[in-house]
């Protein structure tokens, strides 16, 4: 099964690249670990920006898309290097009983392993321009309409409905 398999709702990154981009060369910009669920969240900058992006993306200047993955009923969670900037590869793959999957997170400033549900959300999608220090402040243009009626750029961390459920 490729990564697309396990997205449950893969149609807003398809919209914008014709399918889910390869998850290789992913940016990991946050890790948010939420005993409720228990819920492991990824905050990643995709590794390229899409050749049919919005116009409104391409006339603000944006070159870089964001998103959240949030996984579900995680266990046997490992984190063994955590040291952003962290530049690595997401992977997915069936495991153990049915339903469930193991997750891997690895590269340069990263290595995170975990067993979750055999489905991951995508969230809070949105494109930036990315600053010279390669930072995701200033402003951020959402695809859904929600958050692009709260936000314009990311939220501080305290804003528990933007980092979790």
């Amino acid at each position: 099964m490729t990564a697309e398999g396990f997205f449950a709702n893969p149609e807003v990154l398809q919209s914008l690249y014709g399918q889910v981009p390869d998850l290789t060369g992913v940016r990991i910009r946050s890790i948010n670990l939420n005993w409720r669920g228990p819920t492991v969240t990824l905050r990643v900058d995709l590794p390229s920006f899409p050749g049919s992006a919005p116009q409104e993306w391409i006339d603000a200047g944006m070159d870089t898309v964001q998103c959240q993955f949030q996984f579900l009923a995680v266990e046997n969670i490992s984190l063994t290097d955590w040291a952003p900037p962290a530049v690595g590869v997401i992977e997915m793959a069936p495991w153990g009983r049915e339903g469930r999957m193991q997750v891997s997170v690895s590269g340069s400033g990263v290595v995170l392993g975990f067993d979750c549900y055999e489905s991951v959300s995508v969230r809070h999608v949105s494109a930036f321009r990315i600053q010279a220090d390669g930072s995701d402040g200033g402003r951020h243009l959402f695809v859904s309409r929600v958050d692009a009626r709260r936000h314009t750029s990311l939220p501080g961390t305290e804003e528990k409905t933007f980092y979790e459920r």
